[in-house]
């Protein structure tokens, strides 16, 4: 599953890789058998201190004990950036939307993550799996399920299964967004109520109006629009404020 992995990386030239969440190098290691130089971040003091001691001697391997909650990686390196990691599961959905602000020097990422979560990331509209965090990340990234990974793959085995993603920034495809955080707005309300028409749902928040401007049906629920259509309506509700406003 490590080579599967390893070999799931566009390691181009120039690009600086980050792995989050070494743990004991089950990945760091065969990294830095392929790269000749690698950044890790490792909350855990005791595993950071034993990274740096076991393969930080030639000077290749740069250990950050940090939060990578609270990590600035567009701050850490210069150039283009590469994440991998497996992701710790109970931060993965925050860590994804963190990762997400800093696009702008992020290459690449490749990450393993709870099944259930991989599957709401790559997921379709119309269906169960796709969500708020379906639409964060698709107006941002082009998303590629590569494989499951059994439980057995672990010691001790987790009691979920897991997967490992693609995930490649697209700024020429991404729809374009006017306004990013009144997007994030839309979409975060419209999700708290999934089972409401998007009428009810936005209720408030964007007139009847602008649906029928769009050619949205406001009988829709929040799950039946695809990514584009919410980039659509915060783009129309950011004109309509800022006719307002003038």
């Amino acid at each position: 599953m490590v080579e599967r992995i390893l070999d799931s990386l566009d390691l181009q030239p120039g690009l600086t890789v980050f792995e989050i969440g070494p743990g004991r190098g089950a990945l760091t290691v065969p990294l830095l058998q392929r790269l000749p130089s690698l950044h890790v971040i490792e909350i855990d003091r005791n595993l950071a201190s034993d990274l740096q001691a076991r393969y930080g001697a030639d000077g290749r391997l740069t250990v950050h004990c940090a939060d990578v909650l609270k990590f600035d990686f567009c701050g850490a390196a210069t150039g283009r950036l590469l994440v991998v990691g497996n992701l710790p599961y109970n931060i993965s959905t925050p860590l994804l939307f963190h990762l997400l602000d800093h696009l702008d020097c992020i290459a690449q990422m490749v990450f393993m993550l709870q099944k259930e979560v991989a599957h709401r990331l790559s997921a379709e509209p119309g269906g169960r799996d796709y969500g708020r965090l379906s639409v964060m990340i698709q107006s941002r990234c082009a998303v590629q399920f590569l494989f499951s990974v059994p439980p057995a793959a672990f010691t001790p085995p987790p009691r979920v299964e897991s997967a490992v993603v693609r995930l490649t920034p697209a700024a020429e495809t991404a729809p374009l967004i006017k306004d990013r955080r009144l997007f994030a707005d839309i979409v975060r309300t419209a999700f708290c109520h999934r089972r409401k028409t998007l009428r009810n749902a936005l209720k408030g928040v964007v007139e009847e109006g602008i649906f029928e401007n769009l050619g949205i049906s406001a009988q829709n629920r929040p799950e039946d629009l695809p990514v584009s259509a919410y980039a659509d309506l915060a783009n129309a509700l950011a004109a309509h404020k800022h006719s307002h406003d003038r």
